[in-house]
């Protein structure tokens, strides 16, 4: 076998425990990086001191260290190594892909799995493998249960607490002023395998909840969750967030996780005005992003980051006019903070790398 290759010997299928062992050992070493070489580059800039006060005096300083060029190096190949090595997601699932996708569940009703066979992808969603995934999590019928393993280890400090981001994010929007019924009919933009859907669907049992994302291979994994949960009154439809097929005013919520980042300036936009198309007046969009950046140094570090980790837009939200945006698309009552996602956290000055989770929330005015 070979750790980093791209495949095992010809005719060798991956063992289970080697799998295993492999991606254990990855997320082991992501992390030293994220506890101990991240505090290391941090403490390096403040070792510096020499007043640097923008992202690109930070670039300047640092890129040339020895500690922070070991700390790029390690997260651009890591993700690699964990979705296309030798011991890899991608691999491991497409050797197993018939047996995997045998498995998901068929949907209690017909109608809760929309897909469309003509189906265009966006060209900006197409033109790059994001996250590193190959082929994108829209290229095959595997991708769904790719993506699905690969997520687990996204935030490494939180291993399988993971699920307590969502859980948190759905409970302060049941918990918030702005939520007027109990059983809100919901719109989750970009969902994904249903990963940010299940809290909601957990929260607000009786409500109607509609997912929609681009990539059917996703929406084939969310919609055997919820009929393993015996979940009904939901419908994931492949979509676009510009175009997601509800009527007018006939949503209460529009949500999103981690979906902002992945568009250009122009989608972005037009995601919003399709969010307020679909709101009822009075009714509320809240989204949990990457926005909120303290220092240049957090500005330096995450630019880096969306550069390795195939991320092409995120910096583009970073320099967006956010709160503008929102309110052009007709939007009040902006709040945009900072987000905990674990208890303990200091989102303005964390010991250990982590996303700078923003909670952004508009409310689209009543009649």
């Amino acid at each position: 076998h070979s750790f980093g290759g791209q495949t095992n010997r010809e005719g060798c299928v991956m063992k289970e425990q080697d799998f295993v062992a492999g991606q254990d050992f990855l997320l082991a070493v992501k992390k030293h990086w994220t506890t101990q070489m991240y505090p290391a580059v941090k403490q390096l800039h403040a070792d510096i001191g020499d007043g640097a006060d923008e992202t690109v005096d930070v670039a300047k300083r640092l890129e040339r260290e020895t500690d922070y060029r070991l700390f790029a190096w390690f997260e651009r190949h890591l993700q690699k190594m964990k979705y296309s090595g030798g011991f890899g997601l991608a691999p491991y699932h497409r050797e197993r892909a018939d047996t995997l996708l045998a498995s998901l569940s068929d949907p209690l009703e017909a109608e809760t799995l929309q897909l469309d066979d003509r189906f265009e992808q966006p060209d900006y969603y197409t033109a790059v493998d994001i996250h590193q995934h190959p082929g994108g999590v829209w290229s095959e019928p595997i991708s769904g249960l790719i993506y699905e393993r690969g997520a687990r280890s996204t935030t490494p400090m939180l291993n399988a607490a993971h699920r307590d981001l969502h859980d948190r994010f759905t409970e302060s929007i049941r918990d918030d002023d702005r939520m007027d019924k109990g059983a809100p009919t919901i719109l989750d933009m970009g969902c994904g395998f249903g990963k940010s859907t299940r809290p909601f669907w957990d929260i607000f049992p009786d409500s109607h909840i509609t997912g929609v994302d681009l990539a059917a291979p996703c929406l084939r994994v969310a919609a055997s969750e919820a009929a393993r949960d015996g979940r009904k009154q939901l419908v994931f439809r492949q979509a676009d967030a510009r175009e997601t097929g509800c009527a007018d005013e006939s949503i209460d919520l529009v949500t999103s996780t981690m979906l902002l980042h992945e568009m250009p300036d122009s989608a972005r936009c037009e995601m919003f005005a399709e969010s307020w198309r679909v709101l009822r007046p009075g009714g509320c969009a809240v989204h949990l992003d990457f926005w909120l950046l303290p220092t240049p140094f957090d500005c330096f570090i995450m630019e880096g980051h969306s550069k390795r980790n195939n991320e092409p837009f995120m910096k583009a939200l970073f320099d967006s006019d956010l709160e503008g945006d929102l309110r052009a698309a007709g939007f009040v009552d902006i709040n945009i903070s900072a987000f905990c996602e674990a208890d303990g956290i200091d989102p303005n000055d964390s010991p250990f790398w982590r996303f700078p989770w923003t909670r952004i929330a508009m409310t689209k005015p009543a009649i």
